[in-house]
């Protein structure tokens, strides 16, 4: 470590400092998945003291296995949930506005193979006399377009259209000749869903002194009525008196609420279900021709199963999704052999004659969708509303326990909202600062056309002395917040990574020091999009590993354990194997 890394401040120590002398909080958001962090906003940016704790990284469960989809929720029409509907599309276009950078418009294709079928089983599905599937044909997905056109108004997207055969084939020669009919519409997609977490984690600390973040910080339980708490890291321990719990701990709060209840008090105030999750996969691929097949839309297809499919580009890869499994434990969960069978085996049936071959997975990904506790047979029947029980505070837990139940990743914003003005009521106090068109983090000043676009990457370029092909590819990693990060790179040095030179190890320093970065996975799985798009080598794994130890101070042994620990996660969660040889294993063991 030379002696500039020497003395840089230790972000993360200090806010460890601030959460040993924080006594009493008005707010704990336990939960730093993307509808904690919004309720952590909202309350932050009334002014409230506020303190938010996660166990792993910002976004790193759930929130970080999404589809990647911003979206409305077509099929929730189905199950006549208009109002979830109607709010989706509109927090939908926010984000479009909100967050430019990360944000933008998916045109999306429905694949159809008559016209005519599930009329009467929709109608049956709507008025819940049956929960049987049946395929949708042309006329179901016309009226639904419909509906769904007039709940989004006003737009910034084009109206939904329809295609017959001929004009189907025209622009999908790749698919299965069975199919009759095809129609567009317009949803949105997010390209780094991690980052955006991050970025009103730090907006909401940079508007208002008094509220902390910390992350790699877990609940573990309650005691004199303090929640206490601990680092995962180094096991500090820590203990806060809070006068409201925000429990948004997803599809744990039910684990969440057990540890928040005061064991004595257990066999007879044990906290009532209410989390009954499903499980989605999903796979990243490397197909040329079926990149090239998508363009920029994506298709929206049932299986063999009446289960709804999705396939599009994402970066330069093919996102294939998802699997939709009831699960009890949320924990350890990974893309199994059978699942990648299945989703594959689902893509066989639009595009039978563009084979995907396993090697061409290049990263797969898991999680739970959190939804309310349900005694539903079929799980597509379960509500993606959202909803806020209270736990009342009892003697032995002075505070009451707000719980974040279910809620799709496009409406975080409307639920962290409405949450958040429930405990500014219970608190007698009132909103003072409005989300609704606030600008996330990169997405503040966004040049939105490409003219704009130009003139910015040509004045940072001018201003910081980097290339303009370099500027542009961290506005698009970045957005605004790009600028910042290149007046540095432009005063430091820019050493492209080895084994990826579209990264620079000055620009993988810049993010670990500032932000919150404290593990190997934290750095390249969701500050970047190195490693969901498969090209996270054995190299670039090595490199990030000597700019983190540089950063953080780890020694020799801890850096190797680090690195040893993220190649071992890799391969267990995301199906990415990097081999280490046998010489560089055995100068570990030297070191170690």
């Amino acid at each position: 470590m030379n002696a500039s890394q020497a003395a840089r401040p230790d972000l993360r120590a200090s806010r460890l400092d601030a959460l040993a002398r924080r006594e009493r909080t008005t707010v704990l958001v336990v939960g730093g998945g993307i509808n904690g962090i919004s309720t952590f906003r909202e309350l932050a940016l009334q002014g409230l003291d506020v303190v938010l704790v996660e166990r792993g990284d910002w976004c790193e469960a759930a929130s970080g296995a999404l589809s990647r989809m911003i979206h409305g929720g077509l099929r929730y029409m189905e199950t006549g949930e208009f109002a979830l509907v109607r709010e989706s599309l509109l927090e939908r276009n926010r984000l479009l506005a909100n967050a430019p950078h990360f944000v933008s418009p998916l045109p999306t294709t429905v694949p159809l193979f008559d016209y005519t079928s599930g009329i009467a089983s929709a109608f049956q599905r709507f008025l819940r006399l049956t929960e049987k599937k049946a395929r949708r044909g042309g006329v179901i997905v016309k009226i639904g377009l419909t509906l769904y056109d007039i709940f989004a108004a006003p737009s910034p997207m084009p109206k939904h259209r329809f295609h017959g055969r001929s004009a189907t084939f025209r622009r999908w020669p790749d698919f299965n000749r069975e199919i009759a009919c095809s129609a567009t519409y317009y949803d949105g997609q997010i390209s780094q869903p991690e980052r955006l977490g991050f970025e009103m984690v730090a907006d909401a600390m940079a508007a208002n002194p008094q509220a902390l973040a910390v992350n790699h910080v877990r609940m573990t339980g309650t005691k004199d009525g303090r929640v206490m708490l601990a680092d995962t890291l180094s096991g500090r321990l820590f203990s806060i008196e809070p006068d409201v719990v925000v429990n948004a701990t997803g599809a744990w709060i039910d684990f969440a609420n057990e540890a928040l209840t005061p064991p004595e008090a257990r066999p007879n105030a044990r906290p009532p279900r209410m989390i009954g999750g499903t499980k989605g996969s999903h796979l990243i691929v490397d197909n040329p021709r079926l990149y090239d097949a998508l363009g920029d839309e994506m298709v929206y297809y049932e299986n063999q199963e009446g289960r709804v499919c999705i396939l599009f580009r994402y970066f330069d890869r093919v996102l294939i999704g998802s699997t939709d499994i009831p699960v009890s434990d949320p924990d350890g969960l990974r893309c199994e052999d059978d699942e990648i069978a299945y989703i594959l085996d689902s893509v066989r049936l639009i595009f039978p004659d563009l084979p995907i071959r396993r090697e061409e997975i290049v990263y797969t990904f898991a999680g739970t969708r959190p939804l309310p506790a349900s005694d539903a047979s079929v799980v597509g029947r379960i509500s993606r509303d959202h909803s806020c029980p209270v736990v009342p505070a009892t003697a032995g837990r002075p505070f009451p326990v707000y719980c974040m139940v279910g809620g799709k990743w496009t409406t975080f914003r409307a639920f962290g909202e409405q949450v958040a003005d429930k405990v500014l009521d219970a608190l007698h106090l009132s909103r003072s600062v409005s989300t609704a068109d606030l600008p996330i983090g990169g997405g503040r000043h966004y040049p939105a056309s490409a003219g704009e676009r130009a003139a910015w990457i040509e004045a940072c370029a001018r201003a910081t002395g980097l290339p303009p092909a370099r500027v542009e590819a961290l506005l698009h990693r970045y957005g605004t917040s790009a600028r910042a990060m290149a007046e540095e790179l432009g005063e430091q040095g820019d050493t492209p990574l080895a084994g990826l030179p579209e990264f620079s190890r000055q620009e993988l320093d810049y993010l670990a020091r500032r932000e919150d970065v404290e593990t190997l996975a934290d750095l390249l799985l969701r500050r970047t999009p190195i490693g969901i798009t498969g090209r996270l080598g054995l190299s670039v794994a090595e490199e990030a590993a000597d700019v983190l130890a540089g950063a953080k101070g780890w020694s020799r042994a801890e850096r190797e354990q680090r690195l040893d620990d993220f190649i071992t996660r890799l391969a267990r969660d995301h199906a990415v194997r990097l081999e280490r040889t046998a010489d560089e294993l055995h100068a570990k063991r030297r070191v170690s």
